[in-house]
């Protein structure tokens, strides 16, 4: 008999995604069978972006990617993040941490997710050193007043900032 298919999930807002976000994609990649890279509606944030624009840029960037791109996927949820996983049959949800203020909420989300769904694994994975620094919201400042998001994000997602922040 062959081995159940594992499957991840990544979710974030991606309001817009990073070229860190795409590190962690990647590695992510190697650790399932199949990801799904999980776009949320989040209705205590307010999003630069509307969620078909982030759907749109997320699905563009992982297009791009060499690895794996086959067994990558991108959905939109806006449920419990645990109940999204169970109805996608997966076995462990992916986060990153980039600083020590990102574990304390990620520890606090963990817990409960555990308590709502024990049979779901949480996976941290640090972000690289060249990327720890960088934020989605960092992003849209800089680029809002003026500065080059050029080195963090791709061509694609860029133009669309650019866009929005005339």
């Amino acid at each position: 008999m062959a081995d159940p298919m594992r499957i991840g999930i990544y979710p974030g807002t991606f309001d817009p995604i990073t070229k860190g976000h795409l590190h962690i994609i990647k590695r992510c990649a190697r650790l399932v069978d199949h990801l799904i890279v999980a776009v949320a509606t989040n209705p205590n944030k307010k999003p630069m972006f509307s969620l078909a624009d982030r759907l749109a840029m997320v699905a563009g960037d992982i297009a791009e990617l060499p690895e794996k791109r086959g067994e990558i996927t991108v959905e939109t949820f806006d449920s419990l993040l645990v109940e999204f996983a169970k109805n996608r049959g997966a076995g462990v949800i992916f986060r990153g941490l980039r600083a020590v203020s990102d574990f304390e909420y990620e520890f606090q989300m963990t817990g409960m997710n555990a308590r709502l769904a024990p049979e779901i694994e949480t996976v941290f994975l640090m972000a690289s050193d060249k990327w720890q620094f960088v934020s989605s919201s960092f992003l849209k400042e800089i680029a809002r007043l003026g500065g080059d998001v050029s080195p963090f994000v791709t061509a694609g997602v860029q133009e669309k900032i650019l866009e929005a922040v005339r």
